[in-house]
Formats: structure tokens, C-alpha cells, sequence
């Protein structure tokens, strides 16, 4: 299916003279083609709820705009415009009545999207995890983002986020770095503005070998509000948010709450409980509004359906001493580490009979945990040696 060319100029008009996340824009579209929306806007006459307060609001940026040239521009980037009825739309964006009474915080579906990269959009992100995170990052906090990002690409999940510096920066440079599934950026700002200005060949990579997406035309430039209504497009692109550093009054905590009202599951990597930047992060595990992730086979056994890559629980790598009975491990522990001692020692020290010793001893042998030197008996350097700490999978 594929909307016609009248409809798609009308709705790039509208994200040009109206504000993304417009309620009365929105309504008014499901009231009435977009030609006519944009008819009833150059006209200045109220349409359904677009009454004549909003109408006044948006008359400066109607009189004298021609809405070709952008398509024009659009065109000059390699970039394209994708609404609602397009193959291309992705699933998730037009929520209604059921969520937060038809919008989110105040907040309409997008009515359309313009979009650079040769990947494409719903496909993209029918499989994807957003990524956000703290400005000021951290070291730890790039790097976990960046790990995470890589091992999420590289098991075929699209990793989203809004190319800002820190942990959106870093999330990006993982996803590009494994080579597989797309990363996607969010952009509060027209697509032909590379913001930060510190990203424009971060963009430019993103463009390349993955998306990059806007509500608003060519030439647009990012203000507070747009980043917020922008939020609420990174959350609703995806199964989930992983949230990785955020301080209490973190920005990306707002693509955490927009990805509550969504239904979107929310996921938070812990840091350092001294560390203001994950402050926000360990607030929102504590009251249970995100699950504590620290790898990629977490999100993803969060964010899959039903059955889709689970895990077993986690546990200290296995050691030899783990099989071994009381008993028997009470001789073991009785065996010295540097001198070599016979068996009436051990009997003594571990506070059992010589001949139960006798009975452990050679088992303990073939395991490797002791050795016996001119009768008598330490432990080898596996026996002394601790639990290893490294974690692996339970059998």
C-alpha cells in the first residue's frame, strides 16, 4: 500500500507550519484527508478541532511557504517521506484512545516521517532497542553503551537512539562498529542539520549504513521542546529502552517514561552506587519501573516474546570441590598447601578415623587436588586454588 502524492506533500506542509506531537493536527487527521487539513491551514479555516486559536498560531509559517521546495530539498539528501498506509511505516506509532487518553503526556502519534538511509524503516525496527543515556557520560557508561549496542547489532537487533553526545554517541559507534543490524538516530532537527555539531561524520556513517529519522523538514533546528516530543518517537520505534547512566533529572529519563506509556519495557544498567550519573538508573530499579540488565543476553530475554532467548540462572564457574561430600571435603581442607604430611596428621586435623582418610585420599589423587610425596600428602595448586569468580551458565 503506498500513500498518494497529494497526501504526502500535505503532511510534509503540515510538520513544516505545525509543531511534532500537535494534538489538533492529529485530530484533525483522522477527521479528514491531509490535502484538506492543509487546504482547511493555508485557508485559515477550522477544521474539527483545529480551531481558529491553533490556526492563528501557525499563521507566520503558512503565509508564503511552498511545500515542493522541501520535497525538493528532501530529495537532495537521499532522503524520503513515509506516512501512516505506507508499507514502510513501522508498527507502534499510532497509538489511541488506550494510551494516556489518546496521547502521550500531551503527545500525538507522528503524522509523518522523513527518513535517510537505504534501510528500510519498519523492517529496521520490527527487532530494536533504544539506547539513551547521560550527556556527561563516563568512561564506564560509553563503554558499557558501546558494548551493549555491539552485541544487540550483532545478534540482529536494531539499535535506536538520538545521536547525542555520551551514551546516544556511543550506542551508535557500537552498532556501526559490529556491522550487521541497522542503528537508527532519532533526530530533533531536520535531517540535513548534524546535530551536535560533533556528530556530523557520526551522522554521516548513520546515513550510510543505517537511518536517520525526523518529524520535521529540511533546515528545522533542534529546541528543547522537540527533543522531548522526539523522545517519545525513540521509544515507540522499539520493544524496549535500556537506560545506561542517567542522572535523577536526566533527559533520558523522559524516553523512559515515554516508554512506560507506550507499554514499552524499560531496562536500566547499574553503576557505581557512588555515581551521581546513575543515580536516576538505580532509582528506577529500586521502584521497579526497570529491570536491572548488564549484558545483551539480558534485554534481549526481556524485550523477545514469550520463549524467545531465555536464560538460565547465573552462578559461580564450577570447581572440583563442589561434588564432594562433607566428609570428604573435611579431609581435603585438612590437607596443608606447602608441606607434604602423613595421615595421622590429617585424621587429626580433619577429626576423623586414619582409615577414612585413607579411603578419600586416592579418589582426591585421581582429581587432581592432592599429591603425594614419600607417603606422605599436600594439596596440588588446583586443590589450594579458590572458586574461580568468573560467572557462567548453569548446567
Amino acid at each position: 500500500m503506498t500513500v498518494d502524492d497529494d497526501e504526502r506533500l500535505a503532511r510534509l506542509a503540515l510538520a513544516r507550519v505545525a509543531e511534532p506531537g500537535s494534538h489538533d493536527v492529529h485530530l484533525a487527521l483522522q477527521q479528514a484527508p491531509a490535502a484538506e487539513v492543509w487546504a482547511s491551514v493555508k485557508a485559515g479555516a477550522p477544521l474539527g478541532q483545529l480551531g481558529q486559536r491553533a490556526l492563528d498560531g501557525i499563521a507566520g509559517r503558512v503565509d508564503g511557504y511552498v511545500p515542493e521546495r522541501d520535497l525538493e530539498r528532501l530529495g537532495d539528501l537521499g532522503g524520503r517521506v513515509i506516512c501512516p498506509g505506507d508499507d514502510e511505516w513501522p508498527d507502534g506509532l499510532d497509538w489511541g484512545l488506550g494510551v494516556m487518553q489518546g496521547d502521550v503526556k500531551g503527545m500525538a502519534p507522528p503524522w509523518v516521517l522523513l527518513v535517510r538511509g537505504r534501510h528500510d524503516l519498519r523492517k529496521a525496527t520490527a527487532t530494536s532497542v533504544a539506547i539513551v543515556g547521560a550527556r556527561a557520560a563516563t568512561a564506564y557508561g560509553t563503554h558499557v553503551a558501546g558494548e551493549l549496542a555491539f552485541a544487540l547489532a550483532e545478534a540482529g537487533t536494531a539499535v535506536v537512539s538520538g545521536a547525542a553526545y555520551g551514551i546516544d554517541g556511543a550506542a551508535h559507534r557500537g552498532a556501526l562498529t559490529a556491522r550487521a543490524a541497522p542503528t537508527i538516530a532519532v533526530l530533533a532537527c531536520g535531517l540535513d542539520i548534524a546535530y551536535p555539531r560533533g556528530h556530523d561524520r557520526l551522522l554521516a556513517q548513520v546515513a550510510e549504513s543505517g537511518l536517520i529519522v525526523s518529524e520535521v523538514p529540511p533546515g528545522c533546528a533542534p529546541t528543547r521542546v522537540r527533543f522531548l516530543v522526539r523522545n517519545r518517537v525513540v521509544a515507540a520505534l522499539t520493544r524496549g529502552t535500556v537506560v545506561v547512566e542517567a542522572a535523577l533529572r536526566s533527559g533520558s529519563l523522559s524516553t523512559a517514561n515515554r516508554a512506560l506509556d507506550l507499554g514499552r519495557k524499560v531496562l536500566a544498567v547499574p553503576g557505581p552506587v557512588t555515581s551521581a550519573q546513575s543515580a536516576g538508573c538505580h532509582e528506577w530499579i529500586r521502584t521497579q519501573r526497570a529491570v536491572l540488565v548488564t549484558d545483551a543476553a539480558e534485554v534481549l530475554e526481556v524485550v523477545g516474546a514469550a520463549g524467545e532467548h531465555l536464560l538460565l540462572p547465573k552462578r559461580g564457574a564450577a570447581h572440583p570441590r563442589d561434588a564432594l561430600d562433607e566428609t570428604v571435603r573435611r579431609v581435603l581442607d585438612a590437607v596443608p598447601v606447602r608441606t607434604a604430611v602423613g595421615v595421622a596428621r590429617i585424621a587429626r586435623t580433619a577429626g576423623v578415623p586414619a582409615l577414612v582418610v585413607q579411603q578419600v585420599l586416592p579418589s582426591l589423587l585421581v582429581a587432581g587436588l592432592v599429591e603425594q610425596r614419600d607417603g606422605a600428602w599436600r594439596l596440588t595448586t588446583l586443590g589450594a586454588a579458590a572458586p574461580a569468580q568468573a560467572m557462567s551458565v548453569a548446567p
